[in-house]
């Protein structure tokens, strides 16, 4: 963990990764492919999932490969899974994690800047935002298709903090899986995870700034330091 002083911190920037931070997205695509999996008879695929948090769709499809065989037709499951997802996220339906509207607010009304850093294409994640009514809270969005290297690389959190004009220094990253928070500490972020699928391990307590419950307890943190500045 970070020890550094709330009276020491100069915040000027928050950036979010996406899916299972701002959306509960994750456990839908993992009910997604537990139907095709089950379609298919494809044994193992909660832990293919597991695996596959916070990383590009290039790569997803690298370790899927990796882990079922070559042989393993990917790309006509993924469809399957990407139709089903859609089906039951598209306009709006996508479910909010608590507390996302309050802490964005907030952060709008300090004056901070804000973005988002996901794996997602850029174009799905500004759909996404757009339906569930939260794209005007952010300054930027960074897609995974705007970098070449997927997280645990920290090109994309480097991305978004060149985007916001911000020192990776003094700008917090908002993380639900391991490699997200492996990538923004990585670029010299404070990360501070709110777990979703998976739960923290003892590298990521140790890299982690912070590990809060939920957004609003990242809210009611985020008060704090500027109580104290």
């Amino acid at each position: 963990m970070n020890h550094e002083t709330e009276k020491e911190m100069k915040m000027e920037a928050v950036v979010f990764d996406m899916d299972g931070v701002i959306f509960d997205s994750e456990n839908l695509y993992l009910q997604c492919w537990q139907v095709v999996a089950e379609k298919y008879g494809i044994s193992g695929i909660e832990e293919a999932c597991y695996e596959c948090l916070g990383i590009n769709s290039a790569l997803v499809r690298e370790l899927m490969l990796k882990r079922f065989g070559e042989e393993f037709p990917y790309d006509v499951y993924s469809k399957e899974v990407s139709a089903l997802f859609h089906e039951r996220a598209a306009g709006g339906k996508l479910v909010q994690k608590p507390g996302v509207k309050e802490l964005l607010s907030y952060l709008k009304e300090s004056g901070m800047k804000t973005a988002v850093a996901s794996s997602t294409r850029k174009a799905v994640v500004i759909k996404e935002l757009e339906e569930g009514g939260l794209l005007s809270y952010f300054d930027k969005i960074i897609g995974g298709d705007m970098v070449s290297k997927s997280k645990p690389e920290p090109d994309i959190f480097l991305k978004a903090c060149e985007s916001l004009e911000t020192d990776p220094g003094k700008a917090f990253a908002i993380e639900d899986s391991h490699n997200g928070i492996r990538a923004a500490y990585r670029a010299g972020m404070k990360p501070i995870m709110v777990p979703d699928l998976a739960e923290p391990i003892e590298e990521i307590v140790k890299i982690s700034h912070m590990i809060l419950p939920s957004l609003l307890d990242v809210k009611v943190y985020f008060e704090k330091i500027n109580d104290n500045r």
